[in-house]
This record gives C-alpha cells, structure tokens and sequence, in this order.
C-alpha cells in the first residue's frame, strides 16, 4: 500500500449495493475513517454497513451531513439526483462528494454543491457484478474523475490508495467515456452471450457446455490483445481476406435470430476497418 499523510475528517457512504460495499471496505481496510452508510431500505443497509467493518453505522440519507464531511455517493444513475437532493436537505456546513455514476458529471450533485460542498466524480472503470468481486477487482483499476478543486483532491487519494490510475475526463466527453467502458464490458458479454448461443446449436451441447468450451478462446484472444494491441492479435477470415468463409457464416446465420446477424455483421464491419 502506498504511502501517504492521512486524514481523520470522516467519510459516509451513500447506497447500499455492491460497489457501495466493495468501495466501503476497500477504504476501510486502507485505514480510512468509513463511519456510516445509509441507503433508503434499512434491512440492505444493515448488511452493507456489516460488510465494510465494525462500527461501521447504517443511517438514513438525512443524517450523513451530521455524521460525516466527505460522502461518497455510489447509487445508480436514475437515483442520483434524489439521493443528493436527500443528503442536501440536511448539510449545514462545507463538505465533499464524489459520486461513482459513470455518464453524469456533478450536475446532479448540484443541490450539494449550492449548499457549499465541494463536488466531483469517481467512476471506477471495472465491473462490478458483487461485492466480493469489487474487493479483488477494483485495486489497480482506472478511474474517471473530474469536478471542484477539492473534490478532485479527494478523489485523486482514493485512487492512489487503491494503487490505480486516475482519467480526468472533461464533462462533456462523460457520455462518450462511458460509452467506452460499456463496449469494453457490456458489449463483450453480449458477444460471448451470442456466440454461446451458436456454438450450443452448432454442436447439441447445452449452454454450461459451450460456455466452458469458449473460456480458453475467449481469455486467449483477450490476453493477446493487451500483449499486442488489437490489430496485432486480430486473426480469423477477415484477417486473412477470406471472403468466402465469412459468405458461409451470413448464409449458416440466417436461420438465427435478426440480432444475432446484425451483431455479426457490426463486427464484422468494425474488423474490415
């Protein structure tokens, strides 16, 4: 772990769910002061302030300002703008908060910010499908940040306490950042999803099965891209300028369903590029 001064000004989580908790525990464990949680279901609440460490309290949105000058907000997108408004209602002084929403800049913190907060943006770009996962994925991972002054401040020592590297990203380029991070991940998952489907029909196994069969493939042609870059590791027809494969593959393809072709055929298109 790195080396650095601390600081004793206490931290409130917003949001109960997995990154709320991963992030939660990941400071807590780097020996910063994590002292409550809050979300608006208290039986989550009480499990996610469990899981980030002892003595760690669940409260409501309305009582993070008394307890705590920095909060880090981790809800989804959609109750952004509600949960900052809740949190705002009872600020009574100066404060920090960064919120984890990868397409949204501070705007929505907006109603902290007039009440004399310092606002910003940590969006880490990993996958997070649990908790437990976030504790062993989320070290080492970029992370988007922009905002105020201090705000930034904060949220550059959390990247550097969870050893990774911070993008500052300008506001009106967030939607096309994250549209990146959901190709990266989102859209890869999709991809193995359709080519699952194939395979399972290709050769009567279920879908467990042609899953597995696909792990070694996929992890190859993953790894070998970040070993070479993309158009190094690129092999398969088009690569070779085998037109008449890729004609067999459309003519198999059109007993499937419609977006299976059109994703075959969007990537397929990106490849020839």
């Amino acid at each position: 772990m790195l080396s650095e001064s601390r600081t004793f000004e206490p931290i409130g989580i917003a949001g109960s769910g997995k990154l709320a908790q991963a992030m939660g525990r990941l400071l807590r464990e780097r020996g910063e002061p994590v002292v409550c949680v809050a979300g608006r279901d208290p039986v989550r609440t009480r499990a996610a302030a469990e899981f980030i460490g002892d003595k760690v309290d669940p409260v409501g949105y309305g009582e993070l300002p008394g307890r705590a000058s920095r909060v880090l907000i981790a809800v989804s997108d959609s109750a952004l703008q509600d949960v900052a408004e809740s949190i705002a209602k009872s600020v009574s002084g100066a404060g920090i908060a960064l919120h984890t929403c990868g397409a949204k800049d501070i705007e929505e913190l907006q109603p902290l910010r007039l009440r004399g907060f310092s606002c910003g943006t940590l969006h880490p770009l990993q996958t997070v499908s649990s908790a437990e996962q976030g504790l062993r994925t989320l070290r080492g991972s970029a992370f988007a940040v922009s905002g105020d002054g201090p705000a930034v401040d904060w949220a550059e020592r959390i990247v550097r306490l969870l050893e990774g590297c911070a993008l500052r990203i300008r506001p009106e380029a967030r939607p096309l950042y994250h549209a990146a991070a959901v190709m990266a991940s989102n859209y890869v998952a999709a991809l193995i999803d359709g080519a699952q489907g194939l395979l399972a029909a290709a050769a009567g196994e279920d879908g467990d099965s042609a899953l597995r069969a696909l792990e070694p493939l996929v992890r190859t042609a993953v790894e070998s891209v970040f070993e070479q870059g993309p158009v190094a590791a690129l092999t398969g027809p088009i690569e070779r300028g085998d037109a008449g494969t890729v004609r067999l593959h459309l003519e198999a393809l059109a007993s499937t369903p419609r977006r299976i072709q059109d994703l075959y055929r969007a990537a397929g298109l990106h490849t020839l590029d």
